[in-house]
């Protein structure tokens, strides 16, 4: 029996042909379109991370959106007016990246126009049919031609980056995972640079596909190098990202070292393979450690610009992620094989959530303090230029705050109900405006964003 069945998995393999998503980058350009530079200088940013968990996560995450237009900040203006910033993963990469596009008064044609779109209609399911055992074999159940495309046409209607880059902010990054160097990979403008690709012709669709490429389910979204179009040099060296000394982090700048190196070696092959960024990091949150490893400045990757204006920052990380599911504890018997597969994917997101939002609050202490120390170390001309702008301006006057907004900010009864609502990118009416009223309830609830808010109506 167990030689039948692996025979007939070779069998799928040798007819699964090649990859399902070809590549839609376009090789680096002359003169790239660029982000709309910061016509205003504001003292106060607030940041993002939008978690995975298909329409659940968008819904929550636009509930929190609208949670921060409710929040009084300063000049007559909300938290969701100072939002600068979004990094996001998987079904939250949806929200993002619409928010991105089409701005704060954009965002209330959100529900109807996305959320209450059947994003299921052309999926295939089915293991019982061969030619979807051989889609499976070939990289996963579905590809541009059912998923992809419904993001494209319906969701995101054509849009590139180009199209967001138009807006001052927020900056979106999208999170997807590198398949062969197990990195997160960001879909911004240095990420591209290091493949020699131009990022402001590519489809926002198709960044967000690969954010939510669930392996298996999903065929990875595929990027082409372009090493024979490179208009700029490698970022990040050896030394500098290495260093001469090893640290708690030395492991990590190998591995991103690496992977920078052969973005520009072809013959380590042409293509990139991305999945689902939860594999990653389901907070979105390890893109941010990695840019600040490979940019090694004291403020990346906040602009220099702002790093040197700011005054305050928030960072609200939405998760919208599961509770504890089974009852496995129930008896002997059981689970089946199935769900003990299942509950080891989600146990290895789980955790890695658990770990990345557990070293995030540390980092953005030393953040703060980089950019103190940096600020105070500038040349006296700059500083007086700094006060002539804004006569309050101090160097050490800058404060980073964090916090975690989820299910569990909320009653029990509430939680569990939450928790009960399925990873699927279709959802009934109900389900979507009770996940809406979640986020915002959740941020009012929020002691981290109240104190905030406070403190800039105040000017603190």
């Amino acid at each position: 029996m167990r030689v039948l069945l692996l025979c007939t998995c070779l069998w799928l393999a040798a007819c699964a042909g090649g990859p399902l998503n070809t590549p839609k980058n376009k090789p680096a350009v002359a003169e790239p379109v660029a982000r709309e530079p910061q016509s205003a200088v504001s003292e106060t940013i607030v940041a993002l991370s939008f978690s995975g968990g298909g329409l659940r996560a968008a819904a929550f995450s636009y509930g929190v959106l609208e949670g921060l237009r409710d929040q009084p900040s300063a000049d007559g203006h909300n938290l969701l007016d100072d939002v600068s910033f979004i990094t996001s993963v998987s079904g939250g990469s949806i929200t993002a990246a619409y928010f991105g596009l089409h701005g704060t008064e954009g965002m209330r044609e959100f529900r109807d126009k996305v959320l209450m779109r059947d994003g299921e209609a052309g999926l295939r399911f089915s293991l019982l049919n061969p030619n979807n055992l051989r889609r499976l074999f070939a990289g996963g159940l579905n590809d541009r031609s059912n998923f992809n495309d419904w993001l494209e046409r319906d969701v995101f209607q054509g849009a590139t980056f180009a199209d967001m880059f138009r807006h001052q902010k927020p900056v979106i990054w999208i999170n997807a995972s590198n398949a062969q160097y197990r990195l997160a990979f960001p879909f911004h403008e240095r990420a591209f640079d290091a493949i020699c690709s131009d990022l402001a012709s590519f489809p926002v669709s198709e960044a967000v596909a690969a954010s939510m490429a669930v392996p298996l389910f999903f065929a990875p979204v595929v990027l082409e190098k372009f090493p024979e179009s490179c208009q700029k040099p490698m970022a990040a060296s050896s030394d500098r990202v290495v260093g001469p000394e090893r640290d708690d982090q030395h492991r990590l700048r190998v591995a991103l070292l690496r992977a920078l190196k052969d973005f520009r070696d072809t013959r380590t092959g042409r293509y990139i393979k991305l999945v689902d960024g939860g594999i990653t990091d389901n907070l979105g949150l390890v893109s941010i450690l990695q840019s600040r490893i490979l940019l090694n400045t004291p403020y990346g990757p906040i602009s220099e610009h702002d790093a040197a204006n700011m005054r305050r920052m928030l960072f609200v990380v939405v998760d919208a992620g599961q509770g504890p599911s089974g009852d496995f504890g129930r008896e002997v018997a059981g689970p089946s094989g199935l769900d003990v597969a299942t509950a080891a994917v989600d146990t290895a997101i789980e955790s890695t959530m658990r770990m990345s939002y557990a070293y995030f609050v540390p980092m953005v202490r030393n953040w703060e303090r980089d950019i103190v120390t940096w600020r105070c170390s500038l040349p006296e001309e700059r500083k007086a230029a700094l006060r002539a702008w804004n006569p309050d301006w101090r160097c050490e006057d800058i404060k980073f705050a964090v916090t975690q907004v989820s299910f569990g900010d909320l009653p029990e009864a509430e939680e569990v109900a939450l928790n009960a609502i399925p990873t699927r990118l279709k959802l009934p009416a109900d389900q979507i405006d009770a996940l809406i009223a979640a986020g915002r309830r959740a941020v009012q609830r929020d002691r981290g964003v109240q104190r905030f808010s406070a403190s800039v109506q105040r000017g603190e």
